[in-house]
């Protein structure tokens, strides 16, 4: 560690003790304006043996423990690398170097199980539904969707999901290890978009050291520092992709990419199912090639929701389906009967009221049972030759005149009217 970033921890050290509580938020919003105070921090925390590490991790969990929220974001994003060390030194089982990081890590998961009463906290998570309209995605983009009870049941439904009660710890210990260390990544992603980009860099090189020292793949690094293999939980993996997942659309792309690669190859080995699934979604999701923005920065396309509700035009309802089935069935069945009618000349445009249909000629309703209306018309155009060729036979019918019989006396020709409609029949109900 060189001489000026030393000099930069104790000033920092120094400066926070005789500050006073009405300036700790100009405090607070200046931090972020030092910019060797977070390098310099790395350095010693990436050291067990730095004689720095206890005061530093005394001083960030004084800052976790404020009311301030920018100062806990500033002891939040150290966390992958803490996190880092401590796995890397338990491997090593030199627990004797690791005793400030583990309390601080400790003390963290403790301040966030409770809320500012001391009371357990009990964390809510709402699930989204794909039928509402989010900054993600929305829902006329998905085509439509098929109306089934199952569908119409899960429309306006709510699902919450509880996280039980966690309770404190004292220790680390094989058992509980990766259950704070679940949690605390949970409150990292929770606030990941606060992070600065040093933190996105010290996720994904978490990511991937973890996932792959003590394993061939070590090999191919450009770190090769003797490590013990590291082992993991595939609910912390998940955390890891959630927290790489930001990191590649934020600024990180390679590293972000290196250390996705680096989970899938760990979750491979160890046939770990939840990793392997979000992993394979991750890497298929993503673009063939780097974005060309300055540090391959790419913000996820959405489209914005309107503040005016739309329907959909492709949206399935009763009446759409109704006017469909009407519009296909009535098609085919005037196209069917088109012949018969150009024949016998009967067909004429609709424009009178026809009760017993229940519409109108021109602005017509319509009927609450649009498949009776529709047979009963079919069947009325069915039956109308057969009525006029029954009437044309027992209507009076003048004499005959010469060259109307075709045959011998008595034996009369129906005429060309009579055979019209009589051809007109069979093509109706052929």
């Amino acid at each position: 560690m060189l001489g000026s970033e030393r000099g930069v921890v104790e000033e920092w050290l120094s400066e926070f003790k005789t500050l006073p509580e009405t300036r700790i938020p100009s405090y607070a919003g200046s931090l972020h304006l030092k910019k060797t105070l977070v390098p310099a921090l790395y350095r010693v925390i990436q050291d067990p043996n730095n004689e720095l590490l206890e005061p530093v991790c005394h001083q960030l969990f004084e800052l976790y423990r404020s009311t301030e929220d920018r100062l806990r974001r500033f002891t939040l994003q150290f966390l992958p690398e803490l996190v880092w060390v401590y796995l890397r030194v338990t491997a090593s089982r030199d627990r004797q170097s690791n005793g400030c990081i583990e309390a601080l890590l400790l003390g963290m998961y403790n301040l966030e199980i409770v809320d500012k009463d001391g009371n357990s906290r009990l964390l809510s998570f709402t699930i989204p539904s794909l039928s509402k309209p989010s900054v993600y995605h929305e829902p006329s983009s998905l085509g439509p969707m098929a109306l089934t009870e199952g569908a119409l049941c899960q429309h306006d439904l709510i699902r919450v999901v509880y996280s039980g009660v966690h309770p404190q710890r004292e220790t680390f210990t094989a058992q509980n290890r990766f259950e704070v260390l679940c949690f605390l990544m949970l409150c990292y992603n929770s606030a990941v978009v606060y992070m600065p980009l040093s933190s996105y860099q010290s996720a994904c090189r978490m990511t991937s050291r973890l996932c792959v020292c003590g394993f061939p793949r070590q090999q191919q690094k450009s770190w090769r520092e003797p490590c013990n293999r590291v082992l993991l939980d595939p609910e912390f993996m998940v955390q890891m992709l959630t927290a790489v997942y930001h990191a590649i659309y934020n600024g990180e792309w390679e590293l972000g990419r290196e250390a996705l690669e680096d989970i899938l190859y760990r979750s491979q080995l160890e046939l770990y199912s939840q990793p392997l699934l979000v992993g394979d979604a991750m890497r298929n999701s993503l673009p063939a090639s780097a974005p060309d923005e300055p540090r391959a920065r790419q913000v996820l396309q959405v489209e914005v929701t309107p503040t005016v509700r739309r329907i959909s035009i492709s949206a399935i309802t009763t009446a759409s389906i109704r006017r469909h089935r009407w519009k296909r069935e009535g098609k085919a069945c005037f196209q069917q009967q088109g012949a018969g009618s150009r024949a016998i000349g009967a067909a004429q445009p609709f424009k009178g009221q026809l009760p017993l249909l229940g519409f109108q000629g021109e602005g017509r309703e319509e009927s609450p049972h649009p498949d009776a209306d529709l047979h009963f018309l079919t069947a009325l155009l069915l039956l109308l030759p057969r009525v006029l060729l029954t009437l044309a036979f027992w209507l009076p019918r003048p004499p005959p005149t010469p060259g109307c019989c075709s045959g011998g006396e008595g034996e009369l020709d129906p005429g060309p009217f009579c055979m019209g409609l009589l051809s007109s029949h069979r093509l109706v109900s052929g």
